[in-house]
């Protein structure tokens, strides 16, 4: 019995959104916490500081979403809606531009022709938008989708460090944070490679790398301007 292969791709808009969200989510709140951690003498300030940045980094992160991807749909919109009219326009010369995409492609002109035709009579906008616009089901813009996926994954990774904050000890409040944003991110690493199909291990180490350059600068600027609160 044939199986289908299994491919991943088509998880790559949301997979994207929602890894950027939740990995920002972890290491700038628990950036923030450390930051303030490393100048604070007390819990509240922390927990203040944490809960101010999960809130101020999911809506930033979710309207930053909404209006880059936004701006991509309009993009497509505009395109499709030009690519429209010149199908109205000169049929002609849209169906040897289709054709003269698949003989780049390796077909041969006849064969490429025929293809040209009868995608063309089947559907020419989503011929044209797929092979010369490269606007497909999987890549096209879909701005809510994004905003709200980066928004709550963000969410969901920036109250990791919040209840660190809440719960763990104050006098190791900085190396907690650092330890568990560690893990947080590891996991996320993980998770992140085996739903995209990609290596764990290299998944781990570029988050890891980078988590950690975010959370020790911080922590040096709070050591350095900080004062006690």
């Amino acid at each position: 019995m044939e199986q289908l292969e299994k491919h991943y791709v088509n998880r790559s808009g949301w997979l994207r959104a929602a890894v950027l969200g939740a990995n920002d989510g972890i290491i700038s709140t628990a950036s923030i916490v450390i930051g303030v951690a490393a100048a604070s003498t007390t819990r509240e300030p922390i927990i203040l500081a944490g809960v101010a940045g999960l809130v101020a980094g999911a809506l930033s992160m979710a309207a930053g979403e909404y209006v880059s991807v936004s701006s991509q749909s309009d993009l497509e919109k505009s395109d499709l809606d030009r690519e429209r009219k010149e199908l109205e326009e000169m049929p002609e010369f849209e169906l040897k531009e289709l054709a003269k995409i698949y003989v780049g492609r390796g077909l041969s002109k006849d064969l490429a022709l025929q293809v040209a035709e009868e995608l063309t009579a089947h559907d020419a906008l989503g011929a044209h938008a797929r092979d010369e616009l490269g606007i497909n089901e999987i890549s096209q813009a879909r701005p809510m989708q994004a905003a709200l996926a980066s928004g709550a994954a963000f969410i969901s990774g920036g109250i990791l460090p919040v209840i660190v904050a809440i719960f763990g000890a104050f006098n190791y409040m900085i190396y907690l944070q650092y330890g568990f944003a560690i893990i947080f991110l590891v996991v996320l690493g993980t998770i992140a490679a085996k739903t995209g199909g990609s290596g764990v291990l290299k998944a781990i180490l570029r988050i890891t790398l980078w988590g950690t350059l975010a959370m020790g600068i911080t922590a040096l600027i709070g050591y350095l301007f900080g004062v006690n609160v």
